[in-house]
């Protein structure tokens, strides 16, 4: 089967100097993958009028379908509308389903509408216009040779539900797509180089359908398995059968065998046993219980954190003894040990992480360089530590020690089941 390729455009002069990060092609691209869409490009461009024509016509070349973000506002630097009416060749006209949602909005709201505000309920009259349920500018669909073309707005929480709602379905019933299936694990703990070696003859042996990705990031490396093809019985069955194969070859490294985070899978694991958790944070500055508590349903488990960045605290509230730090320092095994037993006292959890280190890019010495992490988990019965060293910028550091201490806490839950 034939491979239907998308192209998506982003636009806007925030893309390209930096001011906002195009987090809406990555999604799309996710979402039209799961469907059987495979990306073949992504363009950004800025809001001039030529440079957002030429894209166009290159997607229209090389795509059959073709995504567009942004523009769609109600000021003059949101051109992407008249710019789309005069390429396809239309005019402007008021739709009402359009015009409609608008005052609705403002009427919710209870806010005046002006002229501006209505002018978004113009659309060129040979499109199609995709309801927006989440704001003011409409979607437009537009067919030109066999091609899709569709203009979403810019903001990741309307394009969300346009692609949800409407694009994904339409797109759906006008292509015949194939079967595409998806199997991914994380593990931690192993870099990806010296994974790629250990899994090398495996990946080689794979079947033409099937294709292995690497996905790396702060010290955990996703492996991800996708089929594509014509019978789905069959190749779920090939798929799977491959992905056991792997997760054997990985048992060691492997923190979840679902396209999940970290921090979802210890959830996962504390709600399942009935138990809580709790931080005391030193050099991660609460960063870890950012990623915890950026999981739903996170308060069935976890407790609070302790940010005790400053040495007063770790002794007036974590009751860490003077002497400890006075002899040991705060960077150390002693230091994050008592800090855990704090913790726990304080704040009634089952388990506890503990983290205190240099994240520079000074601050460090001969003796405890930029980079020394010492973590601390446990339980009532037992607390265990590590030691990391790490070599990068600070917020790299602090990503890297959050993430390795939430792995040693994946690993000592289950030993002291």
């Amino acid at each position: 089967m034939e491979k239907i390729i998308a192209g998506i455009i982003t636009i806007g002069d925030e893309l390209l100097i930096g001011q906002v990060i195009d987090t809406n092609s990555a999604w799309m691209a996710q979402e039209l993958n799961k469907n059987g869409i495979w990306v073949g490009h992504r363009l950004a461009v800025g809001d001039v009028r030529e440079d957002i024509w030429q894209a166009l016509d290159i997607e229209f070349r090389r795509a059959s379908i073709i995504l567009i973000t942004g523009g769609l506002g109600p000021t003059a630097d949101d051109i992407t509308k008249p710019l789309l009416c005069d390429y396809f060749g239309g005019k402007m006209v008021v739709s009402q389903e359009a015009l409609d949602n608008v005052k609705k909005i403002f009427e919710r709201l209870q806010r005046p509408m002006i002229a501006r505000n209505l002018q978004q309920a113009e659309v060129p009259d040979n499109c199609t216009v995709i309801p927006n349920h989440r704001g003011t500018a409409p979607g437009m669909w537009f067919e030109k040779e066999g091609r899709i073309f569709v203009s979403m707005p810019g903001v990741p929480h309307e394009m969300k539900g346009m692609m949800t709602d409407s694009v994904i379905p339409t797109l759906k019933k006008f292509f015949k797509l194939p079967f595409i299936a998806h199997r991914t694990l994380l593990t931690a703990g192993i870099g990806e180089s010296f994974l790629a070696d250990h899994i090398a003859a495996f990946e080689e042996a794979l079947p033409p359908s099937i294709k292995l990705a690497y996905l790396p990031n702060y010290g955990m490396v996703r492996l991800r398995l996708t089929i594509h093809g014509e019978d789905p019985v069959a190749l779920e069955a090939l798929l799977q059968q491959q992905f056991d194969t792997l997760k054997g070859l990985v048992s060691e490294w492997m923190a979840t065998d679902e396209d999940i985070s970290l921090q979802e899978a210890i959830g996962r694991m504390l709600k399942t046993r009935g138990k809580t958790l709790g931080t005391a944070e030193s050099c991660t500055g609460g960063h870890i219980a950012h990623l915890i508590t950026t999981i739903p349903g996170s308060s069935d488990y976890y407790k609070g954190s302790v940010v005790s960045y400053d040495n007063e605290v770790k002794k007036k509230v974590l009751h860490v003894s003077p002497e400890t730090l006075t002899t040991n320092g705060a960077v150390s095994e002693p230091t994050v040990e008592e800090m855990a037993k704090g913790a726990l006292d304080l704040l009634d959890t089952d388990f506890v992480i503990a983290t205190s280190g240099i994240m520079g890019p000074g601050g460090g010495s001969p003796e405890k360089p930029v980079g020394t992490v010492w973590v601390a988990v446990g339980n009532h019965q037992k607390i265990i530590t590590q030691k990391f060293a790490f070599r990068f910028d600070r917020q790299r550091n602090i990503e890297l020690a959050a993430t390795n201490a939430l792995n040693l806490l994946r690993k000592f839950i289950p030993s002291v089941d």
